[in-house]
C-alpha cells in the first residue's frame, strides 16, 4: 500500500489519538498496566525497554489480538539493507507504525518494505535540547527545530507516514508540509503533572493537539498516576473535546 493508498491519519478515531507508552519494567508489567486501562485507551507503544526483555513480540501479539493498535518505538538506525529487511520483518507482526531514526537513503529502503505498516521519521528526540545538539557537532546556530523541520521535509520526500516530532515543532511541521504526514507527538505532560524527568521539549495534550499533532504518545504521566486509569480517561476527554 503506497502514500496515496493508506487511509487518512486526518480521519482516525478520537480515541486511538491517545497511545499509551508501555515503558515496563517487562511484559507482565505492561500486561497488568493494559488490564488497568482497559477500554479507555485503545493503542499502545512498545519500545525498546520491552523490547530488551522475552516475550515482547508475545505480548504485541497480545496487544493485537485484544483489538489494540500498536506502535513499534524501534528506532532502527542501520544500513539501507539491513533496515529494509527490518521492516519486513516488522511488518508481519501487525502493528500500525514503526520508528526509523536515519538518513534519507535509509528511509527509502524502509518505505519501500512498509506496506500497511507506517513508517515513522524520528526528527529529534524529545529529550535533547541545545547542549544536545551542540555534542553531536551541530553548530550553535542550529536549533532543534531548525533540524526537525528539515527531517520533515527529508520523511515526506522518502514516502514516511509520519514522523515523531516533540509538540513544540508540530505547528511549524504541520504548515510546512500540510496533511502529507502524520505527526506523533512525546514529550506530553498535562497540566499539572510536570516533573523533574528527560524530557526537555514539553506541552500538554491539548496544545499540543492545537499545534496539528494527530496522535499524542502518553507514558509516565499515566502509567504512575494514582489512578492510571482516570488519568487516561482525562487526557481522552481533552481529545474528545478537541476533535
Amino acid at each position: 500500500m503506497n502514500a496515496a493508498e493508506r487511509p487518512s491519519h486526518r480521519a482516525i478515531p478520537a480515541h486511538e489519538r491517545l497511545i499509551v507508552a508501555l515503558d515496563c519494567a517487562g511484559p507482565e508489567d505492561a500486561r497488568q498496566l493494559v488490564r488497568t486501562l482497559g477500554d479507555a485507551v485503545g493503542f499502545y507503544k512498545v519500545g525498546l525497554e520491552l523490547f530488551c526483555r522475552d516475550g515482547a513480540f508475545s505480548l504485541v501479539r497480545e496487544l493485537r489480538d485484544a483489538g489494540h493498535q500498536v506502535f513499534l518505538d524501534l528506532k532502527l538506525f542501520d544500513i539501507p539493507a539491513t533496515v529494509a529487511a527490518a521492516v519486513r520483518n516488522v511488518r508481519t507482526h501487525g502493528a500500525r507504525f514503526v520508528t526509523v531514526h536515519a538518513s534519507r537513503r535509509v528511509l527509502e529502503a524502509a518505505c519501500a518494505e512498509q506496506d500497511d505498516l507506517g513508517v515513522l521519521a524520528v526528527t529529534v528526540l524529545t529529550s535533547f535540547d541545545a547542549v544536545d545538539l551542540q555534542d553531536l557537532g551541530y553548530p550553535p546556530t542550529v536549533t532543534a527545530e531548525d533540524l526537525v523541520l528539515q527531517r520533515a521535509h527529508t520523511a515526506l520526500a522518502a514516502g514516511c507516514a509520519g514522523v515523531v516530532a516533540s509538540p513544540l515543532e508540530a505547528r511549524r511541521i504541520r504548515a510546512a508540509v500540510g496533511d502529507g504526514l502524520a505527526i506523533v507527538t512525546p514529550g506530553i505532560r498535562p497540566a499539572g503533572t510536570a516533573g523533574e524527568d528527560d524530557q526537555r521539549r514539553v506541552a500538554t495534550p491539548r496544545a499540543a493537539f492545537e499545534a496539528g499533532a494527530d496522535y499524542i504518545v502518553v507514558g509516565r504521566p499515566i502509567r504512575t498516576a494514582p489512578d492510571p486509569r482516570a488519568a487516561a480517561l482525562a487526557i481522552q476527554e481533552t481529545i474528545a473535546a478537541h476533535f
